[in-house]
């Protein structure tokens, strides 16, 4: 037996045997993929994030990345465009960051078995063909679509609103240090820059089964930019996004990260809070008390949660959508502000009685659908 072991070693996964490890654990990590492990991401590191992980000591120096300062809305002819306050974001392909933290990981001698399959849980461990791997405490790292989840009883009912993403990446050089969001009626294209010659695209989009192309065509302008630029990738998709959680513990088994809830990734901050999860875990578990894992997960998701239900309502009615963005495009500090808030280094005042927050309250007043929505 030992301390910790950990079934999923995403990035979830490593931040948490990394943060662990510094607490003087001894960590197992199981996972039935092998390095390098990909995944469809809008691969923009927030700034918090990136502040989360080089307290843990990951190098994301020497990696293949692209910063970037701030968000660009695009809507039509409308664009509204802001700055981090006092931070920079970074634009990483998932692999080259799997890597940063595979490489922290072992430095610090957390056990990584890759090949080695989960087939389910119990009160010990985790069962694989080799046996039962034993923890003092288990963590379900598994991502959205967890299996760990499912055998711990932790699943939520199913989300009312079903929503997909694909990626893919174009060989050229970033026209933007900022990462830019196009919008569509029920479609969102997420343009990172995550290299010196590499730029991801992410489309986001309600309803049936599409393919990314069928998609981009929605953004002309965007399309049009791209258009005769090498493809650097195969295209990964997702979905359906949301997946809702019943609770985060079960007994000694923990969940974090995309297993232990997932809204959607309108926002951006998914592995953002997935890191800020892994730190607060480890505090529980080095205080004996997962209860404390439960308030803090709670505290670190209810606010990007509330941020993030707002901009799928946004994101479903179209009329509210322009008017939102006539509102960010006429004052240029608006779209700051709104960053601000979105990392919480401001409070809802700091948008003002004409900004984001207000317009769309103006709307759920005369709404009861939109109200009931959010």
């Amino acid at each position: 037996m030992v301390n910790v072991v950990i079934a999923g070693g995403g990035p979830a996964g490593l931040a948490t045997a990394i943060s662990a490890r510094l607490e003087g654990f001894e960590v197992t990590v199981l996972d039935g993929a092998r390095p390098p492990i990909d995944k469809a991401c809008g691969e923009g590191l927030m700034p918090d994030g990136v502040s989360v992980l080089e307290s843990l000591g990951v190098d994301l120096q020497e990696v293949n990345s692209h910063p970037f300062r701030g968000i660009r809305y695009l809507d039509g002819h409308l664009s509204a465009e802001g700055v981090f306050p006092g931070a920079f974001g970074l634009g990483i392909r998932r692999t080259e960051l799997h890597r940063a933290l595979r490489c922290r990981a072992e430095g610090l001698g957390v056990d990584l078995r890759w090949g080695m399959r989960v087939h389910g849980v119990t009160a010990e461990g985790f069962e694989t063909e080799h046996g039962v791997v034993r923890g003092r405490w288990l963590v379900g790292a598994d991502g959205r679509a967890s299996r760990v989840r499912r055998w711990s009883s932790l699943d939520g009912r199913r989300a009312r609103h079903r929503r997909f993403g694909v990626r893919r990446h174009f060989e050229l050089e970033p026209w933007s240090d900022l990462v830019e969001v196009h919008w569509a009626d029920g479609r969102e294209a997420y343009v990172t820059p995550v290299g010196k010659r590499l730029v991801g695209v992410a489309l986001l989009w309600s309803g049936a089964t599409a393919t990314f192309d069928d998609l981009l065509a929605s953004f002309p302008n965007l399309r049009q930019r791209l258009e005769n630029t090498p493809v650097a990738s195969k295209d990964r998709g997702a979905g359906p996004l949301e997946q809702r959680c019943r609770a985060v513990i079960n007994g000694n088994l923990a969940l974090v990260g995309d297993a232990s809830g997932y809204l959607d990734a309108i926002t951006g901050e998914g592995l953002a809070l997935s890191f800020r999860q892994a730190v607060a875990l480890v505090e529980a578990m080095a205080a004996g008390d997962l209860e404390r894992y439960v308030a803090a997960h709670r505290r670190i998701v209810r606010y990007p949660n509330r941020i993030t239900r707002l901009l799928l309502l946004i994101e479903r009615h179209p009329r509210l959508r322009r008017r939102v963005m006539r509102s960010l495009a006429a004052d240029p500090k608006l779209m700051s502000r709104f960053l601000a808030l979105k990392m919480r280094v401001e409070g809802p005042r700091v948008l003002g009685s004409g900004g984001l927050l207000p317009l769309a309250a103006a709307a759920l007043r005369g709404s009861p659908r939109m109200r009931a929505e959010l």
